[in-house]
């Protein structure tokens, strides 16, 4: 992310003493200080973490994930609300101080992406290939469909001329074709389907549209930083090339570094973690500096870490809490910050706005449930397979934002967006609890995600076969 070298550089510089005499000589200790700006982060990220907690103990009543408690806070701390009151954005958040707070934001977002890789098991895919290809394929293509298609009135009402139509197209098509993978994992968990047909098969699915969307992602990125069809296929093939380094090399290195160290067998010792954050750190340096994002090399880090005595799971735990707690409120709390819901002026944005957040929904819910069903899903169970696919969560604000920062989305257009995300994340957890409840599940066969028959629709095909026999 070059664009935080300046603040880096600037954290080294031989810094004043100043404020020595704090509170006593009557120093504002929310004063910014280039040289300084460790007190005022600390204001920040109290300010952040109080809003965003009191806001999730309502929520969490609702049973809605976090990342709505923490995109709703950055709104309201941004021009949308809190905003409107005088001085405050200049006080609290004055824009000097933004790249700090964004450094440290997207520290914590490669993490989160570490986490993500390590969360995805590769064999949950290989038991439920087809259906889940099926799924994934039918909740991506239609949905990437729909959003080009509206990309073309969009980007003539709302986007700048000098921002290349393909460009906007792809960020569109790429924001309504992916599902967030990890809100969906904690969904499912709290609504206790983990367990059911539907359950697994959207957890296969899902992993599948997570993979392929990040790899679209990071295709967009790389058409949009190389400026050229010829640069974006040089940056695509090292891309891959270093991809088969990391999983056909590194993977078996570390792996062995794992067995050596004992950590397989008592957990990762302080060698191993420390050898796998360097190697997170530099996939994301080198992801970042052939032109894609720092965030995929994180990711790949986070895949070929062996998955053998539950060492995934370990390091998993070891960092989920204070990136969770501390990390990534401070990213999506920016998004926040960048989100003006005054910018939503008149019937025309918010047409756009209600299309945008229709369009999304029906391309995800409509091609999972069909494709579902053709699977072998009944209709309740097809369309609850929809429901949750269309939950879009922390990963379209992750898309939004990379969007944002190149200068693709207007502010305008990424209010919209953001407001269709934190709509249908907000809407998965009650759709679902109507469409399937707990009397009417079906519980998977171990080691399948194929649909089984109940007793109910046993006897009732038994029935049907009697009648034509």
């Amino acid at each position: 992310m070059p664009q935080y070298s300046d603040t880096i550089l600037a954290l080294f510089k031989k810094r004043a003493a100043t404020g020595e005499g704090g509170l006593l000589t009557g120093t504002d200790p929310s004063a910014f200080d280039v040289s300084d700006p460790l007190r005022l982060w600390i204001i920040q990220v109290g300010v952040i973490i109080m809003v965003d907690q009191l806001l999730f103990l309502g929520l969490c009543r609702l049973k809605q994930p976090k990342v709505i408690a923490e995109v709703l806070g950055g709104i309201l701390l941004g021009p949308t609300a809190f905003g409107r009151i005088p001085g405050f954005t200049n006080h609290i958040f004055p824009a000097d101080s933004l790249p700090y707070l964004s450094l440290v934001a997207n520290i914590g977002l490669c993490l989160f992406l570490f986490i993500v890789g390590l969360e995805i098991d590769a064999s949950i895919i290989k038991r439920n290939a087809r259906m889940s290809a099926i799924v994934s394929f039918a909740g991506m293509a239609l949905p990437f469909g729909l959003g080009s298609a509206l990309s073309i009135p969009l980007y003539n009402h709302f986007i700048d001329p000098s921002v290349q139509f393909t460009h906007f197209m792809l960020f569109t098509g790429v924001a309504y074709s992916i599902t967030a993978f990890p809100v969906l994992c904690r969904i499912l968990t709290e609504l206790k389907l983990l367990d059911t047909t539907v359950g697994i098969i959207v957890l296969s699915a899902g992993v599948g549209n997570d993979v392929v969307g990040w790899t679209l992602l990071a295709l967009s990125v790389a058409l949009v930083n190389a400026g050229s069809g010829l640069i974006a296929l040089w940056i695509l093939f090292a891309c891959l090339a270093f991809t088969l380094f990391l999983m056909f090399i590194i993977k078996r290195v570390l792996l062995g570094l794992a067995r050596s160290t004992g950590s397989i067998d008592n957990g990762p010792t302080m060698f191993y973690m420390t050898v796998v954050m360097i190697l997170l750190w530099a996939c994301a340096f080198f992801t970042d500096i052939v032109g894609v994002n720092a965030i995929f090399g994180a990711f790949l880090a986070g895949i070929i870490i062996p998955r053998e005595g539950g060492l995934a799971i370990a390091l998993r735990e070891k960092l989920e809490d204070m990136v969770s707690i501390v990390f990534l409120p401070l990213y999506f709390t920016l998004s926040g910050l960048n989100t003006n819901l005054g910018l939503l002026d008149n019937g025309i944005t918010w047409a756009f706005t209600i299309a945008i957040t229709c369009l999304a929904f029906c391309g995800k819910f409509c091609g999972c449930t069909i494709a579902s069903r053709l699977s072998g899903f009944s209709w309740r169970e097809a369309s609850t397979v929809g429901a949750l696919m269309s939950c879009k969560g922390l990963v379209e604000l992750i898309v939004l934002n990379i969007g944002f920062q190149a200068g693709i989305l207007s502010q305008r257009v990424f209010s919209m967006f953001v407001l269709e995300a934190l709509t249908l994340t907000f809407i998965t957890t009650p759709l679902v609890t109507a469409l399937y409840p707990p009397d009417r599940r079906t519980i998977a066969a171990p080691g399948s995600a194929l649909p089984q028959v109940t007793d109910q629709q046993k006897s009732h095909m038994q029935h049907h076969t009697m009648g034509h026999t």
